[in-house]
């Protein structure tokens, strides 16, 4: 059953599933992360350590600045003890929010809880990278908190604008779009690591908080839909997973189909929070479980490449040679990008 802190969203879905199911794949991929693509030639040089490090050093930015920005209101730059945005001689890129932005008022104790402490802990993502990649570490790209959200909204009907800071069960929402991506993320790059000594146990440390973000995430959102994988958040997190999943796999056989809750195949790779049947010591799937874990059927993590994460972050296809828009409306700073 839906809480009062679901019944904004529920209202959102009940009155717009028909002007939703009107529409195709690539709105449902726009629901996301919107659909802003350019492109130009570039020179690839080869990709080290330090390129790696500061590609999750851009995606740990864009994570510290929306957590602490929904429990503090301020950007991580403006905190007691400020995380610095600008480094090595470079300006750090600005965070745009709306013009009546406010912090989360959290109604719920517990979510506000662990919304604390993963701003805590995404800033520490921060100041980690920054210290190990040192005078090779890049200044914050800009972020856009705001345009992004009411892209996604617009693109699949929702309406003109939708909020992540606004209620406890919207802040869920927009945490829910971040933490998977970061998991497959840091499980992707894990293997280009060639330092198998000193950076890839330091970055499966930061893939396994991630985990845990994404899973307390997960876990909450299904507790509040009362653990049926129909409640409106539940249904959000669906058609959130499945947009990922096509950005990540672009598959003109495959193409999403209403009511934008699955995106089925070899190609998918991600899993929105609902219910399946499992076998318990028999031949028959006759219990129902929770699918908190964004895995595949073996149980393995998702593990997506740099282009995957580029498309999901900036709404651009895999294949492009520029990444820009949505969350990262000027792309990525450094090699990766």
């Amino acid at each position: 059953m839906a809480t009062l802190e679901t019944q904004q969203l529920d209202e959102i879905i009940v009155s717009t599933r028909r002007k939703m199911l009107t529409k195709g794949g690539a709105a449902l991929a726009a629901l996301a992360f919107g659909a802003l693509t350019t492109k130009k030639a570039e020179a690839q040089a080869t990709i080290g350590d330090s390129d790696i490090l500061n590609f999750a050093l851009n995606l740990e930015y864009l994570e510290a600045q929306f957590y602490n920005l929904a429990v503090y209101g301020v950007t991580i730059d403006k905190l007691p003890t400020p995380i610095p945005i600008s480094v090595n001689g470079t300006t750090g890129g600005t965070v745009t929010l709306s013009p009546t932005f406010a912090k989360v008022p959290f109604s719920l104790p517990y979510v506000q809880s662990y919304a604390m402490e993963t701003a805590t802990e995404e800033g520490k993502h921060v100041s980690f990278l920054q210290g190990a990649l040192s005078t090779k570490a890049v200044s914050m790209p800009n972020i856009d908190l705001y345009n992004s959200f009411n892209t996604l909204a617009t693109a699949a009907g929702i309406g003109p604008a939708f909020n992540p800071f606004a209620s406890d069960a919207n802040f869920l929402i927009g945490a829910y779009i971040f933490e998977d991506v970061g998991v497959s993320a840091y499980h992707g790059a894990a293997p280009l690591i060639s330092d198998k000594t000193n950076i890839l146990p330091a970055a499966v440390g930061i893939h396994a908080v991630e985990a845990y973000h994404a899973g307390l995430i997960r876990t909450t959102i299904n507790g509040l839909d009362g653990g049926g994988g129909t409640g409106p958040l539940s249904t959000l997190t669906q058609m959130i997973s499945a947009a990922r999943s096509s950005l990540a796999n672009p598959d003109p056989t495959n193409p999403i189909t209403t009511p934008f809750v699955t995106f089925t195949g070899s190609k998918a790779d991600d899993i929105g929070v609902t219910v399946t049947p499992v076998a318990l010591n028999t031949g028959s799937a006759t219990f129902t479980a929770s699918t908190i874990v964004d895995c595949d059927q073996n149980s393995l993590g998702w593990s997506r490449n740099t282009s995957q994460i580029l498309a999901i972050v900036t709404g651009t296809a895999p294949t492009a040679t520029v990444h820009q828009g949505v969350f990262f409306p000027n792309g990525l700073n450094g090699l990766i990008a």
